[in-house]
């Protein structure tokens, strides 16, 4: 199923996960540390500024978002994108904060077989498959936001999905190191990967994600659905 089909529902709230209140709670991705809350009238500047970029995207490409190209379609000083955002990639990663917040969401509260109320092989199985199409849809923007390795695998919107194979994993082979299991799972999603797959080796999108039921069941030593 594509994450377009996700991504096209409003954005939920966040409830509290449904597992055992033993397990760690997932990581919330957002704005800052440093600024946890916006005051209404820079939210909307921000706000703003993203619809720009967005815009930019949508008519340009990826390559066409630059601190003065965002500036200028948001009628703003160039000061005040640098500001909000740092740099390019800090835009970057704004601008994927959003749809990382919904996927979150999605796996958090969202129907199932993604979300609770569905055994944990089969929301494992939807997760991989939501994640794929949401890194396809969005490869040139993911990859223009990636930054070093190290820093990338430490993000808290990767550390929130980290923690939640992590889980699954748990409840479907608890005899399992199942933290390591869960980085080896989200390697085979990275949206380098996914790119070279797609793009260099024109891989149709209907083999990636029959690959990850595989991998999953391989994985976790069950069965893959008829």
């Amino acid at each position: 199923m594509p994450y377009a089909v996700f991504m096209s529902r409003a954005l939920p709230s966040f409830p509290p996960p449904p597992e055992p209140i033993d397990v760690p709670q997932l990581l919330e991705v957002g704005t800052a540390a440093e600024e946890p809350c916006l005051r209404a009238d820079a939210a909307r500047n921000r706000a703003r500024l993203l619809e720009a970029a967005a815009r930019l995207i949508a008519q340009h490409g990826v390559a066409g978002v630059t601190m003065e190209a965002v500036a200028a379609a948001a009628q703003v000083g160039k000061g005040t994108v640098f500001r909000r955002f740092g740099d390019r990639t800090g835009l970057l990663m704004a601008l994927l904060d959003h749809s990382d917040r919904k996927l979150q969401a999605d796996f958090l509260g969202g129907p199932p077989p993604l979300g609770p109320g569905a055994p944990p092989l089969e929301r494992l199985r939807a997760f991989g498959v939501a994640v794929l199409y949401r890194y396809a849809e969005q490869l040139d923007l993911l990859l223009a936001a990636q930054t070093e390795p190290t820093r990338r695998l430490s993000h808290p919107a990767v550390g929130a999905l980290r923690t939640h194979v992590t889980m699954l994993l748990r409840q479907i082979v608890p005899g399992a190191d199942c933290e390591l299991l869960s980085q080896t799972l989200l390697a085979s999603l990275d949206p380098a990967v996914i790119h070279y797959q797609t793009r260099r080796c024109g891989m149709p999108m209907q083999r990636l994600e029959a690959g990850w039921i595989d991998l999953v069941a391989r994985v976790t030593g069950t069965r893959p659905p008829h």
